[in-house]
């Protein structure tokens, strides 16, 4: 098992080097000067490198959302691509680069830049300065309940299915989470909560993006065929996209209306983000406690619990509560004009974050990973999607049926 000091991010590449019982023994103390210096200036050089890889590729990604739209405007493909958001251009050519790296043989020496789960982080601390505290407040309502119960109804098949298919536990949390809360993000929380390995976290992330996109047109175009209202169709968007950069797309699709209800779902998710990291920080941390004679507390009152709750606890959840609290009191105290300069600073600061983010997991993800993890992990996502979009069309019906726009 993984130290509860680590994370995802911090683990070795091969993660059997964690478990390993007996470590290597040292060198002797006058040797090490000579044979680590060296060691220390090539590893930082790769990094280097893997930054300007990652960095650059952000940058074209920035280009592409700018220069295809208007390299394809008036062509069949220029409508369409009016409506890809940058995390579709990031994760292609992270992909495309991971395989290029790859086939030359410097991935794995430029790891150590791609830190997807860093990016992420604080990509979605910032966002929360771009949204208005008091819509927390406003949520205890329809977009609440539709959270609350979708969130459950989703996690408790997830985790029920990818249990009957015998799916590791730590990968069945990451699946079960991204799915019923919100995608990405809600992996990293539960892969710091639950301490998975990096390449179940790449493995998620990229199930996530996969099903993401296809839905950024579907789920607008099939509230069309059924004639759903615009509360209803926002409703049941946000509720169901797992990245908030494609509800956001998808919503842009669907029209204003949809947007605006699409976005309050959404973030009413997201804010329940932390309370289904401590709970699965509680079940896993219990968990290891009871399997383990190595005096993990077994009981909530015992403060080494609450310590250790606390350690494995997504710190970016409460940044991002902060930000959007400082962002609401900015924005009742001064005026718009010296108020829109710095929430631009913070959403382009956001967006670069969270480019960079996307960039990594394309240059994170092995094959090799996914080959391991099977048939099984894809079969579970897809069931529980469709789960997602018939209980959340559903519930999106009950709830916002009647909600005048």
């Amino acid at each position: 098992m993984t130290p509860p000091d680590s994370s995802p991010a911090q683990a070795a590449e091969k993660d059997t080097t964690v478990e390993v019982a007996s470590p290597v023994p040292a060198a002797p103390a006058a040797e090490a000067p000579q044979s680590a210096a060296p060691s220390s200036t090539v590893r930082v050089g790769w990094a280097v490198g893997g930054l300007v890889v990652v960095v650059g590729l952000a940058w074209l990604v920035q280009f592409l959302v700018g220069w295809v739209p208007e390299a394809t405007d008036g062509s069949g493909f220029g409508r369409v691509a009016k409506s890809i958001e940058y995390p579709v251009y990031a994760i292609v050519l992270g992909f495309a680069a991971n395989a290029l790296l790859s086939t030359l043989g410097l991935r794995d020496r430029m790891s150590a830049a791609f830190r997807t789960e860093f990016f992420i982080k604080v990509g979605l601390v910032l966002l929360g300065a771009t949204i208005d505290f008091s819509i927390f407040v406003r949520a205890f309502g329809p977009a609440v309940v539709q959270a609350c119960l979708l969130i459950t109804a989703v996690f408790l098949f997830t985790w029920w299915l990818a249990g009957r298919l015998g799916i590791d536990d730590k990968l069945r949390a990451l699946l079960a989470t991204s799915l019923a809360v919100c995608g990405v993000s809600a992996a990293v929380a539960a892969a710091g909560a639950v301490q998975a390995k990096k390449e179940q976290l790449a493995f998620t992330a990229t199930l996530v993006i996969v099903f993401a996109v296809p839905s950024i047109f579907l789920l607008p175009w099939l509230a069309n065929v059924m004639g759903l209202t615009d509360a209803v169709t926002g409703a049941w968007i946000g509720g169901n996209i797992d990245t908030t950069a494609a509800v956001t797309a998808a919503g842009a699709v669907a029209g204003e209306g949809p947007l605006q209800i699409a976005s309050i779902v959404k973030v009413t998710q997201n804010a329940l983000l932390g309370v289904v990291a401590v709970l699965l920080t509680m079940f896993f941390a219990f968990k290891a406690g009871a399997d383990s004679s190595t005096g993990i507390p077994k009981k909530i009152t015992d403060p080494a619990a609450l310590k250790l709750l606390w350690g494995r606890f997504p710190k970016f959840v409460l940044g991002f509560l902060a930000a959007s609290i400082i962002a609401t009191i900015m924005g009742q105290t001064m005026s718009p004009e010296a108020l829109e300069p710095r929430l631009d600073a913070a959403k382009d600061i956001q967006v670069w974050a969270l480019t960079l983010a996307f960039v990594s997991i394309g240059l994170e993800f092995k094959v090799q990973s996914a080959k391991e993890a099977g048939w099984k992990p894809v079969v579970v996502f897809a069931a529980a999607t469709v789960v997602n979009l018939v209980v959340g069309l559903a519930l999106a019906a009950v709830l916002f049926g009647g909600f005048e726009m």
